[in-house]
């Protein structure tokens, strides 16, 4: 399953309360992001606000598309805007940074032993 990488900056005046929101996420929205195609999603946060979230999708494009037209979704990225920099507008879900995989030691490992005789 194809795996996505991306980074958002959340402020660092909000950083306590962006976790908190995301200690008990509304049960419908993680239903929502399961019955997308999101799998294996996390986040993860440094104290000066840079977030990177990591997810497996069959298709990342196809996952946000089924999201973007749940009710759930639009509540949860209206509220989730206020914690963000630099969105120009967009809600987070569509204002994120994808980062390039540039390694997987899976991936790499299974090369390897296809190649050794």
């Amino acid at each position: 399953m194809p795996r996505y990488c991306f980074q958002l900056q959340v402020r660092p005046d909000r950083l306590d309360e962006y976790v908190e929101r995301h200690r008990a996420v509304w049960p419908d929205m993680l239903a929502a992001l399961r019955d997308s195609g999101w799998h294996n999603y996390s986040l993860f946060l440094r104290t000066d606000g840079l977030l990177i979230g990591y997810v497996e999708a069959d298709d990342l494009t196809a996952a946000q598309q089924a999201m973007a037209v749940t009710e759930v979704n639009a509540r949860w990225q209206a509220e989730m805007q206020q914690f963000f920099t630099g969105l120009d507008g967009r809600g987070p879900d569509e204002g994120f940074l994808l980062l390039e995989e540039i390694f997987h030691l899976e991936d790499q490992l299974t090369r390897t032993a296809t190649k050794e005789p």
